[in-house]
């Protein structure tokens, strides 16, 4: 059975020579309390890409245009204790959009410098890939999580 499609996309701007990221400390639901990208589920018949712009206005009040997201890659997510966290989200940045980031009932976004990401404060999987795609890089990994449902267990890379 394929997995749920979710989405995610991480808005980068410059502010005094420095690349700075915007997360959401998310309010409830899957990943309360962590900071987390903006993004969330497509809905049927939805793009990756539409669902991006959707999810990114809903949660933030802010205006994407679908032609300005970089695809990032692709992340699979199973939880075998809680089969119904399991997913495939897709990865963009973008560094064009129009307005300035609100809180939702989802989120209360945050910029971060790239230097100072709190991944400590986010899903264990994060410190593993979400630097280099904020760098410049693309991603393509699954993550297995434990019993806990927080902890990765098992990260596998496609075979090339």
């Amino acid at each position: 059975m394929p997995l749920p499609q979710v989405c995610v996309c991480y808005l980068l701007r410059e502010r005094g020579g420095r690349t700075e990221v915007l997360l959401g400390r998310k309010k409830h639901g899957l990943g309360e309390g962590y900071f987390v990208g903006l993004g969330g589920k497509l809905e049927p018949g939805e793009s990756a890409v539409d669902a991006a712009v959707r999810e990114v206005f809903e949660e933030s009040g802010v205006r994407v245009v679908a032609a300005d997201l970089e695809p990032r890659g692709l992340l699979t997510y199973h939880f075998p204790h809680r089969e119904a966290w399991s997913q495939e989200s897709s990865v963009f940045v973008c560094r064009t959009w129009i307005g300035e980031p609100a809180a939702s009932d989802e989120l209360d976004p945050e910029w971060f410098d790239l230097a100072a990401v709190p991944l400590d404060e986010m899903w264990d999987d994060a410190s593993r890939w979400l630097p280099d795609v904020l760098a410049g890089g693309s991603v393509r990994r699954t993550f297995v999580f434990g019993a806990d449902l927080a902890t990765v267990v098992e990260e596998r890379r496609p075979v090339a």
